[in-house]
């Protein structure tokens, strides 16, 4: 099929009233900058998907367009950069650039309990937007691993996993049981929060 790509900015997508934010690196090349949606028409969509189906957030395993009928319940999904960066890796000013869109959404997404950061670039970035919103500077900085977990405000927890990335997942790096832990970790959390 010839595709006419997006190729602009791609926003956020999901539930509005979300309690689990899930936080990506930048749109693929030939994913989110062809669809226009992020992690739609590749491998890591294929993967994250797959995931958020066999949890109950979403409502189908696949996410190939923008009108394939996907839903997310109790999920918001957005990138840290949103237009598709050289070899996969934005620079620091193309983060900060960026970051208006994540400010925007952090207003938006009121019910948020929980930021699950994909990768290590958005863990930074996770941190850096909490920080511009929320609280004051860390005296240390929660450190990036696959499960770790940081006590971001009161009433709210960042967690990090390996990227979904075919680099990760065709490896073994990160595996369909290991991200599905993940993520059924943060909808603990997000349920602790609710019934405190």
């Amino acid at each position: 099929m010839d595709w006419e790509y997006w190729g602009r900015p791609v926003a956020g997508f999901g539930d509005p009233d979300a309690r689990i934010w899930i936080l990506g690196l930048a749109p693929a090349a030939h994913g989110a900058n062809r669809t226009g949606r992020v992690f739609t028409g590749d491998r890591s969509g294929d993967f994250l998907f797959a995931s958020l189906y066999r949890c109950g957030i979403a409502n189908q395993p696949t996410s190939v367009s923008r009108d394939d009928g996907l839903a997310l319940v109790d999920c918001f999904i957005s990138a840290s950069a949103r237009c598709a960066p050289p070899d996969n890796k934005p620079l620091p000013d193309e983060l900060a650039n960026c970051s208006i869109y994540l400010d925007s959404e952090w207003r938006n997404l009121k019910h948020k309990r929980v930021v699950l950061a994909l990768g290590a670039i958005a863990w930074a970035a996770g941190l850096a937007l909490v920080q511009r919103n929320a609280v004051p500077a860390y005296k240390v900085k929660p450190t990036f691993a696959h499960g770790a977990e940081a006590h971001i405000t009161d009433d709210m927890v960042m967690v990090g996993s390996y990227h979904v990335s075919q680099q990760n997942t065709f490896t073994g790096r990160l595996t369909t049981q290991m991200f599905d832990k993940v993520v059924r970790r943060c909808q603990a959390i997000a349920n602790e929060f609710s019934s405190s």
